[in-house]
C-alpha cells in the first residue's frame, strides 16, 4: 500500500517538528494508540515527513518529536522521489522470523553514533495506513529493520538500551556528548 501523502524529499531550512534526543524524559514515555484517523494526524504525518527528510532520515516516530502517539513513517530510499514513505499507525508485529542478522543503526535522537544491533531478519506487521484502513507487511532488510526501530521509540526503547558491546557503546556515546547513563538497556 503506497501513501498517499506526498511531501517533497528535500531539506528544509526549518522543519515543522523538532527532535529530541537521548537523555530528554519524552523519549522514553510509551505512546498512546491512535483512535480516530483524521485530518490532524494527516497533518502530523506530513511533517513528521518534512522533518524526517531534513535531518537526512529513513525513519522517525512520533515520541521523537515529542507526540505520545503510535506513529511511525519510514522511507528507505529518501533519494528517489519516485518511491512512496510507508506510514504505519499503531503498528503491531504479528510475527517475527527466528533468523536474526547484525547490522549497524543511527538513530535522529542520537546524532553520529552508529552500532551494531541485533533484530529479527523478516517481521510481518499489521497497522493502519493514513485513511485508517487496516494492512498487513512483510518486511525484511533494511525495510525491517527500520520498523522494528521506530517501533521501539513507540515503547520508549532506544536502539542503545539494545547494543550488546558495552566499551563500544560508551565510547561512541561519550564521542557524540551523550551521557551513558541515558541507556536504559533492554535484555
Amino acid at each position: 500500500m503506497t501513501s498517499t501523502i506526498l511531501v517533497e524529499k528535500k531539506k528544509l531550512e526549518n522543519p515543522p517538528l523538532e527532535i529530541h534526543y537521548l537523555g530528554d524524559r519524552v523519549l522514553r514515555q510509551p505512546a498512546k494508540r491512535i483512535s480516530r484517523v483524521d485530518d490532524e494526524i494527516r497533518t502530523l504525518i506530513r511533517n513528521m515527513l518534512q522533518t524526517m527528510y531534513s535531518a537526512d532520515g529513513i525513519g522517525l516516530a512520533a515520541p521523537q518529536v515529542a507526540v505520545q502517539k503510535q506513529l511511525i513513517v519510514v522511507d528507505c530510499e529518501p533519494d528517489d522521489a519516485t518511491t512512496p514513505p510507508l506510514i504505519l499507525i499503531n503498528p503491531a508485529i504479528q510475527r517475527a522470523s527466528r533468523d536474526v542478522c547484525m547490522a549497524q543503526e543511527g538513530c535522529l535522537s542520537i546524532p553520529g553514533v552508529y552500532l551494531d544491533v541485533q533484530r529479527p531478519e523478516v517481521i510481518e506487521v499489521s497497522y493502519k495506513d493514513e485513511q485508517g484502513r487496516p494492512q498487513k507487511l512483510m518486511a525484511s532488510g533494511l525495510l525491517s529493520r527500520a520498523i522494528q526501530h521506530e517501533m521501539d521509540h513507540l515503547h520508549g526503547v532506544l536502539f542503545v538500551d539494545r547494543v550488546d558491546n558495552a566499551l563500544a557503546l560508551n565510547q561512541e556515546l561519550t564521542k557524540h556528548g551523550f551521557a551513558a547513563n541515558a541507556v536504559q538497556p533492554v535484555r
